[in-house]
């Protein structure tokens, strides 16, 4: 499943990390955080490890973790690790897939947090291959992607302009992308019921359905 997210940040929120992310300071090249295979093909910026980008991970971090479509989708674990790319002309990251663990943790979803507006620049679509095929996607600024961590992406080349993101990987407490998908299903329907006069009945046993659902696929 992939899945766009809305308003993830506060206009606020938002401001604060495009204004701090809107030079090259504090970047480095990416290819020091890549694995042997994806640094060939990564060619961006990337923050360096520090109080400055600790303190911009932690507002993407908990605006996603207090995002509802965001938890019923990821059923989040916790988010393993965030950083910030800064792709200006000529940069792009080819395909690749990412690193199934980090940090000793495994890692069941990736998701892309656009931080500037698309006529900011030219190209950048983020690339995720499917069965049914390609997906390009170039969000607006506060919106995100989130997808399977086990599929091939890339991020195509910026022509011109500078495009600035957060990416992460997030354990989830549901290993199975078919199962999550499912919780996920069942959370929509429970929003729906919600506002349906006389279906509590209903209500009640699609929540039970879905708890019990997460206890026999749950894992800690």
């Amino acid at each position: 499943m992939i899945l766009i997210l809305d308003s993830i940040l506060s206009d606020a929120e938002l401001k604060t990390l495009s204004d701090t992310l809107s030079t090259r300071e504090g970047f480095q090249s990416g290819k020091a955080t890549a694995g042997w295979a994806a640094k060939p093909v990564k060619n961006n910026l990337q923050t360096r490890a520090g109080a400055r980008s600790d303190g911009l991970k932690r507002i993407v971090e908990a605006a996603l973790m207090k995002h509802e479509v965001f938890k019923a989708a990821a059923q989040p674990k916790r988010i393993v690790r965030t950083v910030f790319s800064r792709y200006e002309a000529g940069m792009a990251y080819g395909t690749h897939i990412d690193d199934a663990m980090m940090a000793g943790a495994r890692t069941d979803l990736s998701f892309t947090l656009f931080l500037n507006p698309p006529e900011d620049y030219e190209g950048g679509e983020l690339v995720i291959e499917s069965p049914e095929g390609e997906a390009d996607i170039k969000l607006q600024a506060g919106q995100a992607v989130l997808y399977p961590t086990q599929r091939l992406h890339h991020v195509a080349e910026v022509t011109s302009g500078a495009r600035l993101a957060a990416v992460g990987w997030v354990r989830s407490l549901v290993r199975s992308a078919e199962q999550r998908e499912m919780l996920f299903d069942l959370s929509q329907t429970v929003q729906k019921l919600r506002n349906i006069d006389g279906a509590n009945d209903a209500l009640l046993k699609v929540l039970k359905t879905k708890a019990n659902l997460l206890r026999m696929w749950g894992d800690d």
